[in-house]
C-alpha cells in the first residue's frame, strides 16, 4: 500500500550532501505542497557524509540521507528496504537499468537483491568547457576522439590557457574524474562495473586501465592542469571554471543548471571521446543516492517524498532546471521542455547517447566504504605531485579494495 505524510505535522530530518541547490529545492517544494511537512537538514562535504555514514545512521538517524557507497551500510542492517514501497509506487515497473546501481544483496555485492536506495534524478559526468576560450585555441566541436582531445589541451598550454581545471585537495580527489572517463575511453565499462560492484575476481588492476592512468600521468607532466591542483577543493574549481580562468572542467550535470545561469550561452558540454571517431561512450552516470535509515522516524513519509520527487511535474521540472539531469521515474513520464544551445539540452542528449551505447558506470569512488577516502584521494594527490606512478597506484588501490571487501 502507497504511503502518505499524513495531515499531523511532520519534521523530515534529513542529512545532504553541502552545495548543491536540488535536494534543498525539492524539499522547499515539497513543504509549499504539502504545508504540515517541515524539513530539519543537516549539511556535509560528501567526504565528510561518507566517512560520518555509519554512525549517523546508528546514533542519529535522519529519515532521508545522502548515501555514499552504500554496500557496508547494508551488511549492518543500517539502511531500510525499499521494496514494499517499490513494489506500492511501482518504481519496479521503471527501467531496471535506473535502478539497479542501489540493488544490494544481503552479502554487499550491488546490482541485485532488495532496493536499498533510490535517486532524486540520474545524473552524468562529463566535460564542460567555455566556449569563448575553446574559439580561441580553434576549437570549433567537441573533439571526436582521444588524440583531439589531446591536441586541443596542448593548443591551449601552448596559448597560455589553463586547459583544465579540477579539484583535488582535501579529502576529495577530483583527479577521479578524468581518470574514470579515461579508463572507459581504453577498455570495456561493464569491467568496471564488476569492480565497483564487488564481483568475485573483479579488479581495477587491468592493462587497459594503466593505459588511462599513464595518459592521466602525461597530462599532468605536460602542465595541462592548474598547477595548484592539489589544494584546489570543488568550490574553487568551480569559481574559476565559472570566471573563465580554464577551458574545461570534469564535471557533473548537476552543474548544468547553475552553469546556465551563471555563464549563459558560453558553457558547452561534451562526453569523454572514445579512442577512435564513432566509437561507443560511457560515463559515470548514477542515481543520485538517497536512503532511509532503517531507525528513520517517519520512513513513509519519506518514501512518499522520494516518489514525489519521481513523479510530479514541479519536482521534475526542478530535477532537470535546477539538477540539470535526468528525473528518475517511468521512461514515458512527462519531461520539461527545455532551451536549445543550453548546458543543460547538451548533457540531457548526452544521457540519451550513454543509454543507447549501454555505456553508464557507476563511481569509482563507490566501490567501497573507505575507498574514496582512504585509497583514490591519497594515491591520486601522489600522482599530481610525482610521488607515485600509475602503475603502482593501481595495485595500491586494489589492494586496499581486496582488504576491505574481505573486511
Amino acid at each position: 500500500m502507497a504511503t502518505t505524510c499524513g495531515s499531523d505535522p511532520v519534521t523530515l530530518k534529513g542529512y545532504f550532501e553541502t552545495g548543491f541547490p536540488l535536494p534543498k529545492q525539492l524539499s522547499d517544494e515539497f513543504t509549499k505542497q504539502f504545508p504540515n511537512v517541515k524539513w530539519e537538514v543537516r549539511e556535509d562535504q560528501f567526504a565528510v557524509i561518507t566517512q560520518n555514514a555509519p554512525r549517523v545512521l546508528a546514533d542519529d538517524p535522519p529519515d532521508l540521507m545522502r548515501l555514499p557507497q552504500v554496500s557496508e551500510l547494508v551488511k549492518d542492517s543500517l539502511l531500510k528496504p525499499l521494496d514494499g514501497y517499490a513494489q506500492a509506487y511501482g518504481w519496479d515497473k521503471w527501467p531496471a537499468s535506473q535502478l539497479e546501481q542501489m540493488r544490494v544483496n544481503p552479502d554487499g555485492r550491488r546490482g541485485d537483491g532488495p532496493l536499498q536506495a533510490q535517486g532524486l534524478n540520474f545524473s552524468m559526468t562529463g566535460v564542460f568547457y567555455n566556449k569563448k576560450l575553446a574559439a580561441q585555441v580553434g576549437m570549433t566541436q567537441p573533439p571526436a576522439t582521444l588524440a583531439d582531445l589531446d591536441a586541443v589541451l596542448q593548443k591551449a598550454k601552448e596559448a597560455g590557457l589553463t586547459p583544465i581545471d579540477q579539484f583535488n585537495g582535501g579529502a576529495t580527489g577530483g583527479l577521479a574524474f578524468p581518470l574514470q572517463n579515461l579508463m572507459a575511453s581504453y577498455g570495456d565499462p561493464a569491467a568496471i562495473n564488476d569492480w565497483i560492484f564487488q564481483k568475485p575476481g573483479a579488479t581495477i588492476d587491468t592493462p587497459s586501465n594503466l593505459r588511462a592512468a599513464q595518459h592521466l600521468e602525461k597530462w599532468i607532466k605536460a602542465g595541462y592542469f592548474a598547477s595548484d591542483i592539489n589544494s584546489q577543493d570543488y568550490a574553487t574549481m568551480m569559481s574559476r571554471f565559472i570566471g573563465g580562468k580554464a577551458l574545461f572542467m570534469f564535471n557533473g550535470d548537476w552543474e548544468s543548471g547553475n552553469l546556465d545561469k551563471q555563464m549563459a550561452g558560453n558553457a558547452g558540454f561534451f562526453l569523454m571521446p572514445s579512442q577512435a571517431a564513432g566509437g561507443k561512450q560511457a560515463a559515470m552516470s548514477a542515481p543520485l543516492t538517497y536512503g532511509i535509515s532503517a531507525k528513520a522516524t517517519h520512513a513513509d513519509c519519506a518514501a512518499f517524498f522520494l516518489n514525489w520527487v519521481a513523479t510530479d511535474q514541479k519536482a521534475r521540472d526542478i530535477a532537470v532546471t535546477v539538477g540539470g539531469s535526468h528525473p528518475m521515474g517511468p521512461s514515458d513520464a512527462y519531461m520539461p521542455a527545455v532551451k536549445e544551445g543550453t548546458v543543460t539540452a547538451a548533457t540531457l542528449t548526452a544521457g540519451a547517447t550513454i543509454g543507447k551505447d549501454n555505456g553508464a558506470m557507476d563511481f569509482i569512488a563507490n566501490a567501497t566504504g573507505a575507498i574514496y577516502a582512504k585509497s583514490w584521494t591519497p594515491q591520486l594527490q601522489k600522482l599530481a605531485a610525482g610521488q607515485q606512478t600509475p602503475a603502482a597506484l593501481l595495485k595500491s588501490v586494489q589492494k586496499d579494495y581486496e582488504s576491505q571487501v574481505k573486511g
